[in-house]
């Protein structure tokens, strides 16, 4: 989870419209979000407390991840606790387009389609940038690559210390590039 701004940035009007390949699919991908929750019983409860608590009300999250039903329930949790949430594939092969038809029809900002190139993947997470999150999940880096490289502007705006921090991968990557991060990863 990487922490990046915390300025109080409305967007939803400034977002671009839903990536969704097939929203006919939305009633069979809430089915299969609510099989997760009901045999999910621990993240059900953070749920309660996040919706009870609103811990996240006036931040915005933005999770890059497989985009399957587990995931997308964890999602809707951050929206639960308040958070303005965007949410876009970190894979166009385990990308499953029901689910992410029923996270958009629940008001979630979905950039996602099975099969995307990777022109279109780089497009969709640029889409969700644009949401100026105050929290990144990023599970393959590809968010935090393109925040150094081409959206340094949001890292510029953030409330939190540019520490310099060396990269937490302990199997670096062959395209890995020596250096640091301009944020604080947990």
């Amino acid at each position: 989870m990487t922490l990046i701004s915390s300025n109080n940035y409305h967007t939803k009007k400034n977002m671009q419209n839903n990536i969704v390949a097939a929203p006919e699919l939305a009633e069979q991908g809430k089915q299969k979000i609510e099989w997760v929750k009901r045999n999910m019983p621990i993240l059900q409860q953070i749920e309660d407390d996040f919706r009870e608590q609103q811990y996240f009300r006036g931040l915005r999250v933005l999770v890059c991840i497989h985009l399957e039903a587990k995931t997308a329930y964890l999602a809707q949790v951050f929206a639960a606790g308040g958070a303005e949430v965007a949410v876009t594939g970190s894979n166009p092969h385990s990308t499953k387009d029901d689910v992410v038809a029923a996270l958009a029809e629940e008001g979630l900002h979905v950039y996602a389609r099975y099969g995307a190139t990777p022109e279109e993947m780089l497009q969709y997470m640029n889409y969700a940038l644009d949401l100026r999150p105050n929290i990144v999940i990023d599970d393959g880096g590809d968010l935090v690559e393109l925040l150094h490289n081409e959206r340094q502007q949001l890292l510029r705006k953030s409330g939190v210390p540019a520490k310099k921090q060396p990269p937490v991968s302990s199997v670096p990557k062959p395209e890995q590039k020596q250096g640091f991060l301009s944020f604080l990863l947990y």
